[in-house]
């Protein structure tokens, strides 16, 4: 577990380095959702880039698609492709564009347009049911996103089914970019909302790799009904003047800020890794 969390400052150093040399990117939410990725792609996923076109390999799905950075910088960690292709992140005639491309290996699905996931997971889900498949499947979405109507339709619909090979997380950072999200549209009763829809409901510590390998572990062995799992994260973890900060939903680090923020992920990899 100490590795992986290591893992997790190491992929957000990787993600600084891609925003800072391209001069775009949604480095906030990339970095409240690193562990998240983490322990789905190194402890529970049965995917691999080996896998990855086997019909019975689990599904994942990136709602929200534009924390991009941390999905490919996962992927490449994880062998799907070379790391060197990150160099290439935004950059004319690139794959590697600034929402998940399913030209890219190890990817799903297009997303971004926000709303958009839970559904399409749900018919991932359920396709498995009805062809007997054994995959699970997992989609990230993030708290802002569930102003959108659809995902609501796509918790009715997975309730209604009795989707229990399907699980779904929401990144809690609370924060969007014009703001808080319980200004936007608020979510105090986010358990109970969920829940009305006849889902199993988890609260985890959404930047602890020990909290969220426990919640999958209760995800997995539960049956009779789809879960979720709010993650309750903070938005720009890892990088104390990030933290907290809703301008860093979409924002470039100046040089300075670039130079300070590697000094303190390399040293938190390090206390990790000790």
């Amino acid at each position: 577990m100490e590795n992986l969390q290591a893992k997790a400052y190491s992929l957000r150093r990787d993600i600084l380095d891609m925003i800072y040399r391209a001069k775009t990117g949604h480095i906030g939410g990339d970095f409240s959702v690193c562990e998240i990725l983490t322990v789905l792609y190194w402890r529970h996923m049965n995917v691999s880039p080996q896998t990855m076109d086997d019909p019975d390999r689990d599904r994942f799905v990136m709602s929200k698609g534009h924390s991009v950075e941390a999905l490919y910088s996962v992927l490449a960690s994880r062998g799907f492709f070379p790391k060197e292709d990150l160099l290439t992140f935004s950059q004319f005639k690139t794959k590697y564009i600034g929402h998940p491309n399913n030209k890219v290996n190890g990817i799903e699905m297009n997303s971004g347009s926000l709303g958009h996931g839970l559904p399409v997971g749900v018919g991932m889900a359920l396709a498995a049911k009805m062809d007997g498949r054994s995959y699970r499947t997992y989609v990230v979405m993030g708290d802002g996103e569930l102003a959108e109507g659809s995902v609501w339709e796509a918790f009715m619909s997975a309730g209604h089914y009795k989707l229990d090979n399907l699980i779904a997380m929401i990144d809690r950072n609370r924060l969007q970019i014009s703001g808080s999200t319980e200004v936007v549209m608020h979510h105090e009763n986010l358990e109970q909302r969920v829940r009305a829809f006849d889902w199993n409901v988890i609260q985890a510590e959404g930047n602890s790799i020990e909290a969220l390998d426990r919640a999958l572990c209760q995800a997995k062995a539960f049956r009779g009904a789809p879960t979720c799992i709010i993650a309750n994260t903070t938005k720009g973890c890892g990088v104390s003047f990030m933290e907290n900060q809703a301008g860093w939903h979409h924002r470039v680090p100046t040089e300075a800020e670039y130079r300070a923020a590697v000094r303190e992920l390399a040293e938190k990899e390090a206390e990790a890794s000790a």
